[in-house]
């Protein structure tokens, strides 16, 4: 993309974490995995050198994405982070750091990953953002667009200078191929409505949660069928819901038609389990 350059700091899959760097500015795009979080730090030191990191722009509250500025910050405590304002809430709750933490073990176990320090008390946000607020971030400006429907607290980030979408999974995870995975967890309704508001706006490219920055095929592509997809998976529970399939069977149906390839490799299996269960209560009190 022209004069931004975006590069992957992640050091697993699961993690969300991208750099955007115009050469004068920098913009951390979510931060990952907590466990992971110094080993991302390390990654944008290296592309970065003695420069410092400028931004953090978070999507949403949840332990992949958000945990990670924690333990970055460390390294980077000038960073200013950039966070919708239910975020905020969300970080001063003891029941919600305690989910972040038993989240962020669980998956760091599975990866290895046994003994390191929590950092959720240093969860903070230095600029708290409503929809329409404008960050300025040296020569690139941004949009705040609250998006809600994967959370209440999901924000995207739109550079219409360069036609660029930081995006959240309010709009679907995405394998860069053909599969787009709806992850509605709070409303399918206000999904629909958010999905709707980015269908008009001039997008370019797309920096897509887990995945990266997509060409202009794949983002057309993902702008075209993301509404499709979501409506794909509320329609399929529904008729198994009117025809009596148990929840257990319709997350086995999800998991059969989403759950493979890349998708697999970022989407641990209680996680998927998890999040259809909560899908299929949500299209059970909106639809049914």
């Amino acid at each position: 993309m022209e004069n931004i350059k975006v590069t992957d700091v992640r050091c697993d899959k699961g993690d969300s974490a991208f750099l955007l760097d115009d050469g004068k500015t920098a913009v951390l795009y979510d931060t990952g995995f907590g466990f992971t979080g110094f080993e991302v730090a390390r990654n944008i030191r290296k592309v970065l050198g003695d420069r410092a990191l400028d931004y953090i722009f978070l999507t949403h509250s949840h332990y992949d994405h958000a945990l990670g500025s924690a333990y970055i910050l460390r390294h980077y405590p000038d960073a200013k982070v950039v966070a919708g304002t239910y975020a905020v809430d969300i970080f001063k709750r003891d029941g919600a750091k305690r989910t972040m933490k038993e989240l962020d073990s669980k998956y760091a176990a599975k990866c290895g990953v046994t003994d390191y320090e929590f950092l959720g008390d240093e969860l903070r946000v230095d600029i708290p953002v409503n929809d329409g607020d404008i960050i300025t971030a040296g020569d690139m400006q941004f949009e705040v667009l609250y998006l809600p429907g994967h959370t209440r607290c999901c924000v995207g980030y739109f550079c219409k200078g360069k036609g660029l979408l930081l995006s959240n999974e309010t709009l679907g995870v995405y394998d860069g191929g053909k599969t787009i995975v709806p992850s509605y967890l709070v409303s399918y309704k206000d999904s629909l409505a958010s999905i709707k508001r980015v269908e008009k706006l001039d997008i370019r490219y797309i920096l897509a949660p887990h995945y990266g920055i997509l060409s202009k095929e794949q983002s057309e592509f993902f702008i075209g069928n993301m509404k499709k997809a979501s409506q794909k998976v509320a329609d399929d529970i529904l008729l198994s819901l009117k025809n009596g399939r148990s929840d257990e069977d319709i997350i086995k149906d999800f998991k059969a038609e989403y759950w493979h390839g890349y998708i697999k490799e970022i989407y641990p299996e209680d996680a998927v389990n998890l999040n259809t269960s909560i899908m299929i209560n949500l299209i059970r009190k909106e639809l049914l």
